[in-house]
């Protein structure tokens, strides 16, 4: 089979050799006119497509990222090879940006490594545990938790992750499943938080629209009107809960959570979990007891911490100290560097813990920061390679060309739901919901202030809601990637038991929401219209799943 594809991408690769230059090359014409049509499309679509068949997740990205930088050479096989690793790759690691989220999620990771060999992570599994008896209230917990971190997706997923997995192994939820709830509580809970490191962004975005139409808003208050538009969001949250309170599933999650509850393997044979494996099995300091505080301490302070740089990093201190000076701030930082602040101030302060209560050596509190750390080399080589690819895909200008394909003759009435449509298949294609939203945002909303100024808010509500679209369940996206990492899943499996589930609420997101909102239906009729096709949707089509309890089995009773 794999040699069968590996003809295919052959036959693409030769495809693209010999048009590309055609279309266009980046020596002789400006990046501006290079225009590659269908086949810009090829870099998204060889790399999701390879990575689903043959599960080797680097290798596809990069052959993705090689036939982007072949095309943007002319069809030049060498230069296209040498522009991949010096241009997309290492351009890729010396971003700023990206270099900050790197930094931060190794030192997250080393943070929660050394919680993890004080006992804190047991410590928080069995006082949950307390609340959670059964595998319905691991997974309703799981999804409280996700939404209680709402003020950053990365930071959702890299605590939420880490923390509920014993809870969850106990309870014989699959590691789809808490993939699945990680994934699903963070961008489209960080998207839709009232502050969080995303507001800053969508604020810019929304102002730079406004004011280049010649309407200067409140940036603040418009993203707040959009909030009840944002219907892909708020269906995926209502479908975590709907489903773990129903304690049904359908599709290929039906057959994980079968396999976890019946054989208590939550990890489906041969999977390739993207943890380290003495990670997930790391003990405690014999001797040591379990406390709660050495899970909460750090926590709390990287929330804190998290709030706290954010504010400064924007000027905080030269503004007043009031809820439009602080919303201000917030959209003044720069993420990535108030992220880093937060993050090593907070493993300071674990280390402290650790050091002062004398569970751990300052010695053994760095070894157990690396071991975090190694955790996530997989994560970050294929955070890199997925940020290479979403820079060749800018540059063939894949997005312009589904756009000016969809924006073609269209009745006013239906923008909205062909913006969502095209926000969903970009960001699926590149794993990116800012880029997303930076690509569509200016394009789409003065498109639709020119034709109708009411469907202004569903417009941008809908390129919002699928912009995260993608950035839920791409197998490239940064955040899918981390989700994957943080419940120690195997990437690929979390992606494939996921996407039926992420359909499933863009389908009604498009046909409950967007198209009658763009009839003028009223929002309020459409949530509540949504929620109910959900819960029928998973009540027609969804397969009862056995509850199971770990205190139920005779020697785990009292426990």
């Amino acid at each position: 089979m794999h040699r069968k594809w590996l003809l295919i991408f052959i036959l693409l690769l030769l495809a693209t050799l010999v048009f590309a230059p055609a279309y266009g090359q980046q020596d002789e014409k400006k990046e501006s006119e290079v225009n590659f049509g269908m086949l810009s499309l090829l870099p998204p679509f060889l790399a999701i497509t390879l990575a689903f068949i043959t599960k080797e997740v680097v290798v596809s990205l990069f052959l993705g990222v090689l036939s982007g930088a072949i095309m943007m050479n002319g069809g030049n096989l060498f230069g296209g090879y040498l522009r991949a690793l010096d241009h997309y790759i290492l351009g890729a690691m010396a971003d700023p940006w990206h270099a900050g989220i790197l930094i931060f999620s190794f030192t997250i990771g080393g943070m929660v490594g050394i919680i993890t060999r004080m006992g804190g992570t047991q410590a928080v599994a069995e006082a949950l545990a307390k609340l959670a008896r059964n595998s319905r209230g691991a997974q309703i917990v799981t999804g409280l938790l996700g939404c209680a971190v709402f003020f950053d997706d990365y930071s959702n997923t890299l605590i939420v992750g880490p923390t509920m997995r014993p809870l969850c192994d106990k309870m014989r939820v699959s590691r789809e499943k808490l993939s699945y709830i990680v994934d699903a509580t963070s961008a489209p809970v960080a998207g839709i938080a009232l502050m969080s490191t995303w507001i800053g962004y969508e604020i810019s975005l929304i102002k730079d629209v406004y004011d280049k139409i010649g309407e200067p808003v409140n940036a603040y208050a418009v993203f707040l009107q959009t909030i009840p538009y944002r219907f892909y969001e708020i269906f995926t949250l209502f479908m975590v809960f709907a489903l773990a309170y129903m304690m049904r599933d359908f599709g290929p999650m039906y057959e994980a959570e079968i396999r976890a509850r019946k054989t208590g393997k939550v990890l489906a044979d041969g999977a390739r979990p993207m943890s380290a494996m003495h990670l997930i099995d790391v003990k405690i300091r014999e001797g040591a007891k379990p406390r709660i505080i050495n899970a909460a301490v750090p926590v709390i302070s990287l929330i804190v911490l998290g709030f706290v740089s954010l504010w400064y990093n924007g000027g905080g201190p030269e503004l007043p100290l009031t809820w439009t000076g602080i919303r201000e701030a917030f959209g003044k930082s720069d993420t990535s560097v108030a992220l880093i602040w937060a993050a090593t101030t907070a493993t300071i302060i674990t280390i402290g813990l650790a050091v002062g209560q004398k569970l751990l050596t300052l010695r053994e509190a760095m070894e157990a920061w690396v071991d975090g750390v190694k955790a996530l080399t997989l994560t970050g080589v294929i955070q890199v390679l997925a940020w290479a690819l979403g820079s060749v895909t800018e540059d063939v200008k894949a997005a312009e060309y589904l756009i000016q394909i969809a924006s073609s003759s269209v009745n006013h009435a239906i923008i909205p739901a062909l913006v969502f449509f095209v926000s969903c298949i970009i960001s699926f294609a590149t794993g990116t919901s800012w880029g997303t939203m930076a690509i569509v945002i200016p394009l789409a909303l003065p498109l639709a202030h020119a034709v109708n100024p009411q469907i202004m808010l569903p417009t941008m509500g809908s390129v919002l809601a699928g912009a995260i679209f993608g950035d839920h369940c791409s197998p490239i996206s940064d955040t899918t990637i981390m989700s994957s990492m943080a419940s120690s899943a195997d990437h690929l499996d979390h992606v494939k038991t996921q996407v039926p589930y992420a359909v499933t609420s863009a389908l009604v997101a498009l046909l409950i929401g967007y198209i009658p909102a763009g009839f003028g239906m009223p929002v309020w009729v459409s949530l509540i219209a949504g929620a109910g096709t959900l819960y029928g949707i998973i009540k027609l089509i969804g397969r009862p799943v056995d509850l199971y309890s770990y205190f139920d089995e005779p020697e785990n009773r009292g426990v």
